[in-house]
């Protein structure tokens, strides 16, 4: 494990920079020794080290925008992002600071790694819990086979785990996060989509409420992504991006959907009466099912087959479960904007105050705002109706 270290002759901020990234480590250390799951020291040593390495390799974009060196086509999408940056905090009330003003290149196609984890037949994810974000619902590492070892690990212990790629991540305005290479050539609308959810994290973050945290986020990136995309439109009469976006996003609610109808499958019958075995059974159909209907909507799309990474390991219930900590609360902030007039400042001040609810009063307000049986709207039916 390589330590974080600093050069006597840097300069002061990258000194105070590494102080603080140390000081983060520490306080992490007290809780190692009272988890079953950790690491111990070395967890946490490796995240704040894979995160100092991130903010190292930094650059701020004006000063790239400025490099004759840099390739055009960077140097245009850099642009973008700068545009995106300042519609964030101008039009959406996202923070104003350093975040995403600068670049990283990075020599890997994710930045971090999630391990998910559920037991057998759950759907309950396995949670851990950390300073200052509290507990989560998944494990994030720098280095991917240190993410395999770490999931083979749970899978010795009998628990089914998946290691899934992210390009981005959020350090809550503790540090001016960098775009990343891992997803600054991404289309313009899903581009800004990522760093709205982002920076949405840094205007309200529940610890210890993943679900929570994670549809919000969602929330505010799906309504600034169609204000941006019509802003966009109206200034250059291009309507290009925006019917791009709007294929994007509609293939991703097709298999949202298709996720959430298999994961509610999955539930019922490990709610049932019936055995261990007949549940194992029932189980492998349902992950048969789900291949088949997949297919079968790649055919709906005409063969686009981006989605097929989600199925290069063996499904698990970790998959599913996973899935609806980003959009099982969607419906509910969406609602509460739109009862404060889609008045973005006033929809947030009325999310921190559900936020400071405690949780069971948190989940009967939300509940109520968007009843669960409307919260994964469908948008494409299977030839036999299932979805």
């Amino acid at each position: 494990m390589n330590a974080v270290s600093v050069a006597p002759g840097a300069p002061a901020w990258l000194r105070r920079l590494a102080g603080r990234v140390l000081a983060t480590a520490a306080l992490a250390l007290p809780l190692a020794a009272c988890s079953t799951w950790s690491d111990g020291p070395g967890y946490y040593w490796q995240s704040a080290a894979g995160h100092f390495a991130v903010l190292r390799q930094a650059r701020p974009i004006q000063a790239l925008l400025d490099d004759p060196s840099v390739d055009a086509a960077l140097r245009e999408r850099l642009r973008t992002v700068l545009a995106i940056r300042r519609f964030a905090s101008d039009t959406l009330a996202l923070p104003d600071n350093g975040s995403y003003t600068g670049y990283a290149e990075l020599d890997r196609p994710f930045v971090v790694w999630n391990v998910f984890a559920t037991p057998e037949l759950s759907m309950r994810l396995v949670q851990w819990c950390f300073p200052v974000v509290g507990c989560v619902s998944y494990r994030g590492y720098y280095d991917l086979q240190a993410a395999e070892r770490f999931a083979a690990r749970l899978r010795a212990q009998g628990y089914e785990a998946v290691v899934r790629g992210v390009p981005a991540y959020s350090t809550l305005g503790w540090f001016d996060d960098p775009v990343l290479s891992t997803f600054v050539r991404y289309p313009e609308g899903e581009l800004a989509r990522l760093i709205f959810h982002e920076l949405a994290h840094q205007v309200l973050y529940v610890k210890g409420d993943s679900t929570f945290n994670e549809s919000f986020a969602s929330a505010v990136e799906q309504v600034g992504v169609q204000r941006w995309l019509a802003a966009r439109e109206a200034q250059s009469g291009d309507p290009a991006p925006r019917a791009e976006w709007q294929r994007f996003a509609g293939r991703r609610a097709d298999f949202v959907a298709l996720l959430s109808r298999h994961r509610d499958a999955l539930e019922a019958a490990y709610a049932s009466p019936a055995s261990d075995q007949d549940k194992r059974a029932a189980k492998q159909e349902i992950f048969a099912r789900l291949r088949n209907d997949y297919e079968v909507l790649k055919r709906h799309w005409g063969g686009y087959a981006g989605y097929d990474r989600w199925f290069a390991q063996p499904l698990t219930n970790a998959h599913l479960a996973s899935v609806a900590t980003y959009t099982a609360l969607v419906p509910a902030f969406h609602a509460l904007l739109t009862r404060h007039g889609d008045d973005l400042p006033a929809f947030y001040a009325a999310a921190r105050r559900i936020g400071e609810m405690p949780k069971a009063e948190r989940e009967r307000v939300l509940a109520a705002l968007a009843p669960p049986a409307e919260a994964a709207e469908l948008t494409w039916r299977s030839p036999d109706g299932r979805d």
